[in-house]
């Protein structure tokens, strides 16, 4: 077990699992209970799975010299990018519930209404920011996502901090 712990490509495996576990599991929570993702939800998704390609090719190519440390390193800028999606919209389910969407999409906006039209099961976006709709131990689902993004930016530092 400790060899496994101290293996190259482990933290890339578990975020590899866990990315696509969180994003299925999303998909699958937001089916079952009739939820509205929002852009930002989607966003977060997104990223999850960008995450999960990274961490599938930090795997890929563990046994290279800097390959793994590179794979590492755009798994830190994700994850600080997931960590600051998750946590504007905690700050607007917390502080800035009265918040309404602008009549003129931003640019992001309109990029998760693209994919929604191509892929409407994992990026339909037809629900608001600012409401948590569900929530799991009184946190809500971008309270828990914020967590997941933070936990993934450990791990990524950690894998690219490791010694081969």
């Amino acid at each position: 077990m400790n060899r496994i712990l101290k293996h190259r490509r482990t933290p890339f495996l578990f975020v590899l699992v866990t990315g696509l576990g969180l994003v299925f599991g999303g998909v699958l929570l937001a089916e079952l209970l009739r939820l509205a993702a929002c852009p930002l939800c989607i966003i977060q998704r997104t990223l999850y799975l960008l995450l999960a390609i990274v961490a599938g090719i930090g795997v890929a190519v563990h046994a290279r010299p800097l390959a793994p440390r590179f794979a590492a390193l755009v798994m830190v800028l994700v994850s600080a990018t997931g960590i600051f999606v998750a946590g504007y919209q905690v700050w607007i389910q917390r502080f800035a519930p009265s918040t309404n969407c602008s009549p003129y999409p931003t640019w992001w906006e309109e990029m998760v209404d693209r994919a929604g039209e191509v892929v409407p099961l994992l990026f339909k976006a037809n629900g608001l920011c600012s409401d948590p709709a569900w929530k799991f131990l009184g946190l809500s689902i971008a309270d828990w996502s914020l967590g997941w993004f933070i936990f993934f930016l450990l791990i990524s530092l950690y894998a690219l901090m490791k010694k081969r």
